[in-house]
Protein backbone atom coordinates (compact mmCIF):
# COMPACT_ATOMS: atom_id res chain seq x y z
CA UNK A 1 0.00 0.00 0.00
CA UNK A 2 3.19 2.39 -0.37
CA UNK A 3 2.77 5.36 -2.71
CA UNK A 4 -1.24 5.23 -2.11
CA UNK A 5 -3.86 6.87 -0.02
CA UNK A 6 -3.31 4.52 2.90
CA UNK A 7 0.41 5.87 3.29
CA UNK A 8 -1.13 9.39 5.01
CA UNK A 9 -3.17 6.93 7.66
CA UNK A 10 -0.54 6.48 10.31
CA UNK A 11 1.20 10.18 10.53
CA UNK A 12 -2.41 11.02 10.92
CA UNK A 13 -3.06 8.41 13.43
CA UNK A 14 -0.03 9.52 15.51
CA UNK A 15 -1.01 12.97 15.18
CA UNK A 16 -4.17 12.84 16.26
CA UNK A 17 -3.14 10.43 19.10
CA UNK A 18 -0.63 13.23 20.05
CA UNK A 19 -3.34 16.19 20.23
CA UNK A 20 -5.91 14.33 21.80
CA UNK A 21 -3.72 12.11 24.41
CA UNK A 22 -1.04 14.50 25.28
CA UNK A 23 1.15 11.35 25.35
CA UNK A 24 4.24 11.69 22.78
CA UNK A 25 5.50 8.02 23.14
CA UNK A 26 2.12 6.41 23.41
CA UNK A 27 1.44 8.11 20.43
CA UNK A 28 4.26 7.40 18.65
CA UNK A 29 4.38 3.68 19.03
CA UNK A 30 0.75 3.89 17.61
CA UNK A 31 2.00 5.12 14.63
CA UNK A 32 4.44 3.03 14.69
CA UNK A 33 2.54 -0.11 14.63
CA UNK A 34 0.05 1.12 12.53
CA UNK A 35 2.69 2.09 9.43
CA UNK A 36 4.11 -1.42 10.13
CA UNK A 37 0.27 -2.70 9.23
CA UNK A 38 -0.82 -0.60 6.29
CA UNK A 39 3.25 -1.89 4.98
CA UNK A 40 1.94 -5.17 5.00
CA UNK A 41 -2.18 -4.81 4.77
CA UNK A 42 -2.36 -7.04 1.58
CA UNK A 43 -0.21 -9.63 2.73
CA UNK A 44 -2.54 -10.17 5.11
CA UNK A 45 -4.56 -11.51 2.28
CA UNK A 46 -2.35 -14.17 1.37
CA UNK A 47 -0.48 -14.91 4.35
CA UNK A 48 -1.94 -16.28 7.77
CA UNK A 49 -2.40 -14.28 10.67
CA UNK A 50 1.07 -15.62 12.29
CA UNK A 51 2.91 -15.02 9.34
CA UNK A 52 1.45 -11.79 8.98
CA UNK A 53 1.88 -10.55 12.53
CA UNK A 54 5.93 -11.81 12.35
CA UNK A 55 6.02 -9.53 9.29
CA UNK A 56 5.40 -6.59 11.09
CA UNK A 57 7.23 -6.98 14.37
CA UNK A 58 10.52 -7.55 12.35
CA UNK A 59 9.26 -4.50 10.12
CA UNK A 60 9.71 -2.65 12.94
CA UNK A 61 12.82 -3.96 13.86
CA UNK A 62 14.03 -3.27 10.77
CA UNK A 63 13.32 0.32 11.18
CA UNK A 64 14.94 0.53 14.68
CA UNK A 65 18.26 -1.18 13.92
CA UNK A 66 18.37 0.87 11.13
CA UNK A 67 19.02 3.78 13.92
CA UNK A 68 22.22 2.24 15.03
CA UNK A 69 23.05 0.07 12.39
CA UNK A 70 23.32 0.76 8.74
CA UNK A 71 24.20 -0.95 5.26
CA UNK A 72 28.17 0.16 5.91
CA UNK A 73 28.13 -0.35 9.78
CA UNK A 74 27.55 2.02 12.09
CA UNK A 75 24.70 4.68 11.56
CA UNK A 76 26.85 7.50 12.93
CA UNK A 77 24.27 10.44 12.01
CA UNK A 78 22.23 8.92 14.50
CA UNK A 79 24.43 7.68 17.50
CA UNK A 80 26.55 11.21 17.27
CA UNK A 81 23.08 13.06 17.79
CA UNK A 82 21.81 10.48 21.10
CA UNK A 83 25.81 10.53 22.28
CA UNK A 84 25.69 14.57 21.78
CA UNK A 85 22.54 14.74 23.96
CA UNK A 86 23.88 12.23 26.69
CA UNK A 87 27.40 15.01 26.55
CA UNK A 88 25.10 17.61 26.69
CA UNK A 89 23.22 16.50 29.86
CA UNK A 90 26.38 15.99 31.70
CA UNK A 91 27.52 19.04 31.13
CA UNK A 92 24.72 20.39 32.18
CA UNK A 93 24.84 18.53 35.81
CA UNK A 94 28.14 19.82 36.69
CA UNK A 95 27.51 23.39 35.37
CA UNK A 96 24.88 22.98 37.66
CA UNK A 97 27.13 20.92 40.28
CA UNK A 98 30.10 23.74 40.25
CA UNK A 99 27.51 26.28 40.84
CA UNK A 100 27.99 27.95 36.93
CA UNK A 101 23.95 28.03 36.37
CA UNK A 102 23.37 29.69 39.56
CA UNK A 103 26.42 32.39 39.84
CA UNK A 104 24.94 33.23 36.02
CA UNK A 105 21.57 33.61 36.95
CA UNK A 106 22.43 36.07 39.15
CA UNK A 107 24.97 37.68 36.73
CA UNK A 108 22.24 37.71 34.62
CA UNK A 109 20.13 39.38 36.64
CA UNK A 110 21.86 42.16 37.10
CA UNK A 111 22.28 42.89 33.20
CA UNK A 112 18.88 41.39 31.70
CA UNK A 113 16.11 42.39 34.30
CA UNK A 114 12.68 42.34 32.57
CA UNK A 115 11.00 39.31 31.13
CA UNK A 116 11.22 41.33 27.16
CA UNK A 117 14.78 41.60 27.86
CA UNK A 118 15.54 37.78 28.63
CA UNK A 119 13.38 36.68 25.66
CA UNK A 120 14.99 39.31 23.11
CA UNK A 121 18.54 37.49 24.28
CA UNK A 122 17.22 34.64 23.68
CA UNK A 123 15.74 35.12 20.18
CA UNK A 124 19.11 37.09 19.45
CA UNK A 125 21.23 34.26 20.16
CA UNK A 126 19.13 32.07 18.05
CA UNK A 127 19.55 34.29 15.34
CA UNK A 128 23.23 34.67 15.69
CA UNK A 129 23.88 31.26 16.19
CA UNK A 130 22.73 29.95 12.71
CA UNK A 131 25.26 27.41 11.51
CA UNK A 132 22.99 24.12 12.17
CA UNK A 133 19.59 23.85 13.75
CA UNK A 134 20.84 21.25 16.20
CA UNK A 135 23.62 22.62 17.58
CA UNK A 136 21.31 26.16 17.81
CA UNK A 137 18.22 24.43 19.57
CA UNK A 138 20.60 22.53 22.57
CA UNK A 139 23.19 25.47 22.63
CA UNK A 140 20.62 28.59 22.73
CA UNK A 141 18.54 26.69 25.38
CA UNK A 142 21.77 26.16 27.64
CA UNK A 143 22.46 29.23 27.49
CA UNK A 144 18.95 31.53 28.15
CA UNK A 145 17.35 29.10 30.64
CA UNK A 146 19.36 30.90 33.97
CA UNK A 147 18.48 34.34 32.20
CA UNK A 148 14.46 33.09 31.07
CA UNK A 149 14.13 31.27 34.22
CA UNK A 150 15.05 34.10 36.90
CA UNK A 151 12.59 36.02 34.58
CA UNK A 152 9.53 34.06 35.28
CA UNK A 153 9.52 33.40 31.47
CA UNK A 154 8.20 29.78 31.06
CA UNK A 155 9.99 27.14 29.12
CA UNK A 156 7.09 26.50 26.47
CA UNK A 157 7.84 30.33 25.91
CA UNK A 158 11.82 29.87 25.47
CA UNK A 159 11.05 26.95 23.33
CA UNK A 160 9.25 28.52 20.97
CA UNK A 161 11.70 31.32 20.66
CA UNK A 162 14.41 28.39 19.86
CA UNK A 163 12.30 26.48 17.76
CA UNK A 164 11.23 29.52 15.43
CA UNK A 165 14.77 31.31 15.29
CA UNK A 166 16.68 27.95 14.87
CA UNK A 167 15.66 26.53 10.95
CA UNK A 168 13.73 29.96 9.64
CA UNK A 169 17.67 31.49 10.09
CA UNK A 170 19.33 28.44 8.69
CA UNK A 171 16.88 27.88 5.64
CA UNK A 172 18.13 31.56 4.44
CA UNK A 173 21.52 31.40 5.27
CA UNK A 174 24.06 29.98 2.95
CA UNK A 175 27.03 29.74 5.31
CA UNK A 176 24.77 26.80 7.41
CA UNK A 177 24.34 22.81 7.12
CA UNK A 178 20.93 23.67 5.52
CA UNK A 179 21.89 26.70 3.03
CA UNK A 180 24.72 24.19 1.45
CA UNK A 181 22.15 21.52 1.49
CA UNK A 182 19.60 23.73 -0.72
CA UNK A 183 22.17 24.96 -2.58
CA UNK A 184 23.60 21.18 -3.79
CA UNK A 185 19.99 20.58 -4.79
CA UNK A 186 18.78 23.67 -6.09
CA UNK A 187 22.20 23.06 -8.73
CA UNK A 188 20.83 20.21 -10.53
CA UNK A 189 17.76 21.60 -10.80
CA UNK A 190 18.34 24.65 -12.74
CA UNK A 191 20.94 22.49 -15.52
CA UNK A 192 18.11 20.21 -15.85
CA UNK A 193 15.68 23.18 -16.80
CA UNK A 194 18.63 25.05 -18.81
CA UNK A 195 18.58 28.08 -16.50
CA UNK A 196 21.53 29.68 -16.96
CA UNK A 197 21.12 33.45 -15.88
CA UNK A 198 22.03 32.60 -12.15
CA UNK A 199 24.41 29.91 -10.24
CA UNK A 200 22.56 28.02 -7.62
CA UNK A 201 24.29 30.54 -5.19
CA UNK A 202 22.44 33.37 -6.55
CA UNK A 203 19.56 31.78 -6.58
CA UNK A 204 19.77 30.81 -3.17
CA UNK A 205 20.47 34.66 -1.82
CA UNK A 206 17.43 35.69 -4.45
CA UNK A 207 15.50 33.03 -2.70
CA UNK A 208 15.95 34.59 0.89
CA UNK A 209 13.05 37.77 0.43
CA UNK A 210 10.20 35.52 -1.39
CA UNK A 211 10.95 33.31 1.62
CA UNK A 212 7.87 34.60 3.33
CA UNK A 213 7.19 32.30 6.18
CA UNK A 214 10.55 32.33 7.53
CA UNK A 215 10.31 36.00 7.27
CA UNK A 216 7.69 36.31 9.09
CA UNK A 217 8.08 33.76 11.90
CA UNK A 218 10.96 35.57 13.09
CA UNK A 219 9.33 38.64 13.25
CA UNK A 220 6.40 37.17 15.00
CA UNK A 221 9.09 35.69 17.53
CA UNK A 222 10.44 39.58 18.14
CA UNK A 223 7.15 40.71 18.15
CA UNK A 224 5.95 38.24 20.98
CA UNK A 225 9.08 39.47 22.93
CA UNK A 226 8.44 42.96 22.80
CA UNK A 227 4.61 43.12 23.09
CA UNK A 228 3.76 40.16 25.54
CA UNK A 229 1.67 38.18 22.87
CA UNK A 230 0.40 34.73 24.22
CA UNK A 231 -1.71 33.27 22.12
CA UNK A 232 -3.65 30.21 22.60
CA UNK A 233 -2.17 27.66 25.61
CA UNK A 234 0.83 30.19 25.88
CA UNK A 235 -1.27 32.03 27.97
CA UNK A 236 -1.69 29.47 30.86
CA UNK A 237 2.14 28.86 30.55
CA UNK A 238 3.10 32.22 31.01
CA UNK A 239 0.03 33.27 33.67
CA UNK A 240 1.75 30.16 35.78
CA UNK A 241 5.00 31.35 35.66
CA UNK A 242 4.62 34.62 36.40
CA UNK A 243 2.54 34.32 39.22
CA UNK A 244 3.94 30.53 40.69
CA UNK A 245 7.42 31.07 39.09
CA UNK A 246 7.34 28.10 37.83
CA UNK A 247 8.16 27.89 34.35
CA UNK A 248 7.05 24.29 33.65
CA UNK A 249 3.86 22.37 34.28
CA UNK A 250 5.40 20.23 37.51
CA UNK A 251 2.71 17.61 36.67
CA UNK A 252 4.44 16.91 33.62
CA UNK A 253 8.03 15.81 32.79
CA UNK A 254 9.93 18.04 31.13
CA UNK A 255 12.93 17.31 28.44
CA UNK A 256 16.71 17.51 29.39
CA UNK A 257 15.95 18.44 33.08
CA UNK A 258 18.26 16.80 35.96
CA UNK A 259 15.94 13.96 37.88
CA UNK A 260 16.44 15.43 41.33
CA UNK A 261 18.28 18.39 43.22
CA UNK A 262 22.02 18.05 43.05
CA UNK A 263 24.24 20.03 45.81
CA UNK A 264 25.86 23.51 44.15
CA UNK A 265 29.30 24.93 45.06
CA UNK A 266 29.08 28.15 46.89
CA UNK A 267 32.15 29.20 45.08
CA UNK A 268 30.74 28.90 41.36
CA UNK A 269 31.78 31.91 39.08
CA UNK A 270 29.87 32.62 35.74
CA UNK A 271 33.17 31.56 34.33
CA UNK A 272 32.00 27.84 35.61
CA UNK A 273 28.57 28.01 32.47
CA UNK A 274 30.31 30.03 30.41
CA UNK A 275 33.97 28.38 29.39
CA UNK A 276 32.04 24.93 29.00
CA UNK A 277 29.65 26.41 26.53
CA UNK A 278 32.73 28.78 24.40
CA UNK A 279 34.06 25.13 24.11
CA UNK A 280 31.17 23.45 23.15
CA UNK A 281 30.77 26.38 20.51
CA UNK A 282 34.43 26.53 19.44
CA UNK A 283 34.49 22.79 19.24
CA UNK A 284 31.44 22.31 16.99
CA UNK A 285 32.44 25.50 14.27
CA UNK A 286 35.52 24.16 14.06
CA UNK A 287 34.50 20.70 13.64
CA UNK A 288 32.67 21.37 10.96
CA UNK A 289 35.31 23.70 9.04
CA UNK A 290 37.70 20.97 9.66
CA UNK A 291 35.25 17.98 8.43
CA UNK A 292 34.06 20.33 5.35
CA UNK A 293 37.55 21.28 4.41
CA UNK A 294 38.66 17.30 4.69
CA UNK A 295 36.13 16.34 2.45
CA UNK A 296 35.88 18.83 -0.18
CA UNK A 297 37.70 18.77 -3.13
CA UNK A 298 39.11 20.83 -6.17
CA UNK A 299 38.38 24.60 -5.30
CA UNK A 300 37.63 24.91 -1.79
CA UNK A 301 35.38 27.58 -0.84
CA UNK A 302 33.53 28.21 2.64
CA UNK A 303 30.08 26.71 0.46
CA UNK A 304 31.62 23.55 -0.43
CA UNK A 305 32.49 23.31 2.82
CA UNK A 306 29.50 23.47 4.56
CA UNK A 307 28.21 21.29 1.94
CA UNK A 308 30.70 18.62 2.62
CA UNK A 309 30.91 19.30 6.62
CA UNK A 310 29.76 16.33 8.91
CA UNK A 311 27.25 18.13 11.09
CA UNK A 312 26.63 15.54 13.41
CA UNK A 313 30.06 14.32 13.82
CA UNK A 314 31.22 17.92 14.67
CA UNK A 315 28.71 18.18 17.29
CA UNK A 316 29.92 15.08 18.89
CA UNK A 317 33.80 16.61 18.84
CA UNK A 318 32.42 19.81 20.08
CA UNK A 319 30.28 17.94 23.24
CA UNK A 320 33.84 16.02 23.94
CA UNK A 321 35.57 19.54 24.03
CA UNK A 322 32.80 20.70 26.01
CA UNK A 323 33.11 18.06 28.44
CA UNK A 324 36.77 18.10 28.83
CA UNK A 325 36.29 21.61 29.89
CA UNK A 326 33.45 21.39 32.07
CA UNK A 327 35.30 18.54 33.90
CA UNK A 328 38.22 20.31 34.49
CA UNK A 329 36.62 23.42 35.94
CA UNK A 330 34.71 20.38 38.26
CA UNK A 331 38.31 19.41 39.44
CA UNK A 332 39.05 22.46 40.41
CA UNK A 333 36.22 23.10 42.46
CA UNK A 334 37.11 19.69 44.44
CA UNK A 335 41.15 20.38 44.83
CA UNK A 336 41.81 23.81 44.15
CA UNK A 337 38.54 25.61 45.79
CA UNK A 338 37.73 22.52 48.35
CA UNK A 339 33.75 23.38 47.81
CA UNK A 340 33.27 19.72 46.39
CA UNK A 341 33.78 16.10 46.66
CA UNK A 342 35.17 13.58 44.01
CA UNK A 343 32.17 11.73 45.00
CA UNK A 344 29.76 13.97 43.09
CA UNK A 345 31.71 12.84 40.02
CA UNK A 346 29.55 9.37 39.19
CA UNK A 347 27.03 11.16 40.28
CA UNK A 348 26.86 13.65 37.99
CA UNK A 349 27.42 11.44 35.10
CA UNK A 350 24.24 9.38 36.07
CA UNK A 351 21.91 12.44 36.91
CA UNK A 352 23.30 14.22 33.76
CA UNK A 353 22.66 10.91 31.21
CA UNK A 354 19.14 10.34 33.13
CA UNK A 355 18.20 13.80 32.47
CA UNK A 356 18.62 13.38 28.40
CA UNK A 357 16.82 9.43 28.09
CA UNK A 358 13.13 11.17 27.92
CA UNK A 359 14.00 13.06 24.86
CA UNK A 360 16.35 10.49 23.36
CA UNK A 361 13.19 7.80 23.55
CA UNK A 362 11.42 10.25 21.79
CA UNK A 363 13.18 10.78 19.33
CA UNK A 364 14.19 7.14 18.31
CA UNK A 365 10.45 6.76 18.00
CA UNK A 366 10.33 9.68 15.95
CA UNK A 367 12.84 8.43 13.47
CA UNK A 368 11.47 4.70 13.84
CA UNK A 369 7.89 6.17 12.60
CA UNK A 370 10.14 8.90 10.35
CA UNK A 371 11.65 6.03 8.69
CA UNK A 372 8.60 3.74 7.92
CA UNK A 373 6.84 6.38 6.32
CA UNK A 374 9.39 7.23 3.70
CA UNK A 375 8.82 3.26 3.38
CA UNK A 376 5.26 4.17 2.83
CA UNK A 377 6.29 6.59 0.45
CA UNK A 378 3.80 9.40 2.10
CA UNK A 379 5.79 12.42 0.43
CA UNK A 380 6.07 10.59 -3.01
CA UNK A 381 2.05 10.03 -2.86
CA UNK A 382 1.77 13.58 -1.63
CA UNK A 383 3.95 15.39 -4.48
CA UNK A 384 2.35 13.44 -7.16
CA UNK A 385 -1.24 14.94 -6.54
CA UNK A 386 0.69 18.43 -7.36
CA UNK A 387 2.37 17.03 -10.18
CA UNK A 388 -0.93 15.28 -11.57
CA UNK A 389 -3.26 18.11 -10.73
CA UNK A 390 -3.95 20.85 -13.12
CA UNK A 391 -3.05 23.69 -11.36
CA UNK A 392 -3.76 27.61 -12.47
CA UNK A 393 -0.09 28.80 -12.78
CA UNK A 394 -0.90 31.80 -10.41
CA UNK A 395 -1.75 29.74 -7.32
CA UNK A 396 1.28 27.61 -7.56
CA UNK A 397 3.61 29.28 -4.92
CA UNK A 398 0.88 29.16 -2.03
CA UNK A 399 -0.53 25.64 -3.38
CA UNK A 400 3.37 24.06 -3.41
CA UNK A 401 3.59 25.95 -0.14
CA UNK A 402 0.92 24.06 1.62
CA UNK A 403 1.39 21.00 0.00
CA UNK A 404 5.39 20.99 1.44
CA UNK A 405 3.87 22.46 4.90
CA UNK A 406 1.89 19.19 5.11
CA UNK A 407 4.70 16.78 3.68
CA UNK A 408 6.89 17.99 6.58
CA UNK A 409 4.00 18.26 9.29
CA UNK A 410 3.55 14.31 8.14
CA UNK A 411 7.32 13.07 7.70
CA UNK A 412 8.85 14.76 10.41
CA UNK A 413 11.50 16.05 8.19
CA UNK A 414 11.79 19.52 6.46
CA UNK A 415 15.04 18.22 4.53
CA UNK A 416 13.77 15.14 2.98
CA UNK A 417 10.65 17.72 2.04
CA UNK A 418 13.28 19.75 0.43
CA UNK A 419 14.79 16.61 -1.39
CA UNK A 420 11.48 15.35 -2.94
CA UNK A 421 9.78 19.08 -3.49
CA UNK A 422 12.12 21.09 -5.16
CA UNK A 423 12.84 19.01 -7.89
CA UNK A 424 9.33 18.31 -8.22
CA UNK A 425 8.40 22.52 -8.46
CA UNK A 426 10.77 22.79 -10.66
CA UNK A 427 9.46 20.73 -13.12
CA UNK A 428 5.79 21.77 -12.93
CA UNK A 429 7.30 25.89 -13.05
CA UNK A 430 9.53 24.31 -16.40
CA UNK A 431 6.55 23.17 -18.06
CA UNK A 432 3.65 25.74 -17.36
CA UNK A 433 5.90 29.50 -16.65
CA UNK A 434 9.94 29.01 -16.03
CA UNK A 435 9.58 32.87 -14.53
CA UNK A 436 7.95 31.29 -11.58
CA UNK A 437 10.93 29.37 -10.72
CA UNK A 438 12.19 31.18 -8.14
CA UNK A 439 8.86 32.17 -6.16
CA UNK A 440 7.75 28.27 -6.33
CA UNK A 441 11.08 26.74 -4.88
CA UNK A 442 11.04 29.76 -2.27
CA UNK A 443 7.37 28.23 -1.55
CA UNK A 444 8.71 24.74 -0.62
CA UNK A 445 11.16 25.73 1.42
CA UNK A 446 9.17 28.06 3.51
CA UNK A 447 6.31 25.39 3.47
CA UNK A 448 9.15 22.58 4.82
CA UNK A 449 9.87 24.98 7.70
CA UNK A 450 5.81 25.83 8.46
CA UNK A 451 5.51 21.81 8.46
CA UNK A 452 8.80 21.15 10.40
CA UNK A 453 7.20 23.65 13.12
CA UNK A 454 3.77 22.18 13.96
CA UNK A 455 4.81 18.48 13.74
CA UNK A 456 5.84 16.57 17.15
CA UNK A 457 7.94 13.98 15.29
CA UNK A 458 10.02 16.63 13.88
CA UNK A 459 13.57 16.10 15.34
CA UNK A 460 14.35 19.75 15.43
CA UNK A 461 11.14 20.10 17.51
CA UNK A 462 12.28 17.65 19.99
CA UNK A 463 15.62 19.11 20.30
CA UNK A 464 14.02 22.61 20.54
CA UNK A 465 11.86 21.37 23.56
CA UNK A 466 15.05 19.52 24.73
CA UNK A 467 17.24 22.64 24.63
CA UNK A 468 14.31 24.75 26.30
CA UNK A 469 13.83 22.23 29.17
CA UNK A 470 10.18 22.00 28.11
CA UNK A 471 7.53 19.53 27.97
CA UNK A 472 7.66 18.18 24.61
CA UNK A 473 3.89 18.48 23.72
CA UNK A 474 3.54 21.59 25.46
CA UNK A 475 5.94 22.95 22.74
CA UNK A 476 4.00 21.52 20.22
CA UNK A 477 0.80 22.86 20.95
CA UNK A 478 2.05 26.23 22.13
CA UNK A 479 3.53 26.83 18.62
CA UNK A 480 0.86 26.01 16.95
CA UNK A 481 -1.14 29.21 17.14
CA UNK A 482 2.49 31.37 16.21
CA UNK A 483 3.32 29.18 13.45
CA UNK A 484 -0.35 28.95 11.60
CA UNK A 485 -0.67 32.68 11.95
CA UNK A 486 2.36 33.44 10.36
CA UNK A 487 1.38 30.54 7.63
CA UNK A 488 -1.63 32.29 6.83
CA UNK A 489 0.03 35.66 6.23
CA UNK A 490 2.57 34.28 4.27
CA UNK A 491 0.18 32.16 2.18
CA UNK A 492 -1.91 35.28 1.38
CA UNK A 493 1.39 37.02 0.13
CA UNK A 494 2.14 33.69 -2.08
CA UNK A 495 -1.48 34.86 -3.32
CA UNK A 496 -0.35 38.18 -4.27
CA UNK A 497 3.38 37.10 -5.69
CA UNK A 498 1.63 34.11 -7.73
CA UNK A 499 -0.84 36.70 -9.38
CA UNK A 500 1.36 39.84 -10.07
CA UNK A 501 4.61 38.01 -10.39
CA UNK A 502 5.97 41.02 -8.27
CA UNK A 503 8.00 39.91 -4.99
CA UNK A 504 8.15 42.75 -3.46
CA UNK A 505 4.65 43.56 -3.37
CA UNK A 506 4.35 40.09 -1.93
CA UNK A 507 6.38 40.68 0.72
CA UNK A 508 4.75 44.28 1.35
CA UNK A 509 1.56 42.30 1.76
CA UNK A 510 2.81 39.69 3.75
CA UNK A 511 4.56 42.45 6.43
CA UNK A 512 1.27 44.61 6.19
CA UNK A 513 -1.11 41.61 7.22
CA UNK A 514 1.49 41.27 9.72
CA UNK A 515 1.50 44.66 11.65
CA UNK A 516 -2.37 44.51 11.39
CA UNK A 517 -1.94 41.59 13.10
CA UNK A 518 0.53 42.46 15.98
CA UNK A 519 -1.84 45.40 16.39
CA UNK A 520 -5.33 43.99 16.60
CA UNK A 521 -3.70 41.40 18.85
CA UNK A 522 -1.65 44.06 21.17
CA UNK A 523 -5.11 46.10 21.43
CA UNK A 524 -7.03 43.17 21.77
CA UNK A 525 -4.69 42.17 24.89
CA UNK A 526 -5.34 45.31 26.56
CA UNK A 527 -9.23 45.26 26.28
Amino acid sequence: MSGTIYSIIPPIIALLMVVLTRRVLLSLGVGIVSAAVVLHGKVLKSEGVGAWLQDVIFTIWKSVKAIFVSEDGLNSWNVSIILFLFILGIITAFISISGGSRAFGDWAQTKVKTRTGAQLLAAVLGIIIFIDDYFNALAVGQVSKPITDRNKVSRAKLAYIIDSTSAPICVISPISSWGAYIIAILAPILATHGVMEYSPLSAFIQIIPMNLYVLTAVLMVIAVAVFNLNLGSMKEHEKRAMTTGEVTDPTKPVLGELKQELPQSEKGSVGDLVWPIIALVVGTVGSLFWTGYRASEGQITIFTIFENTDVTGSLLYGGILGIIVTLILFFVQVYAKRALTIELLPKGVIEGVKSMLPAVYILIFAWVIVDLISQLETGKYLAGLVEKSDLNIAFLPVILFIVAGFMAFATGTSWGTFGMMLPIAGDIVAASDINLLLPALAAVLAGSVFGDHCSPISDTTILSSTGAGSHHIDHVMTQLPYAITSAVLAGIGYVVLGLTGSTMLGLVTTLLLFVVFVITVKNWGKA
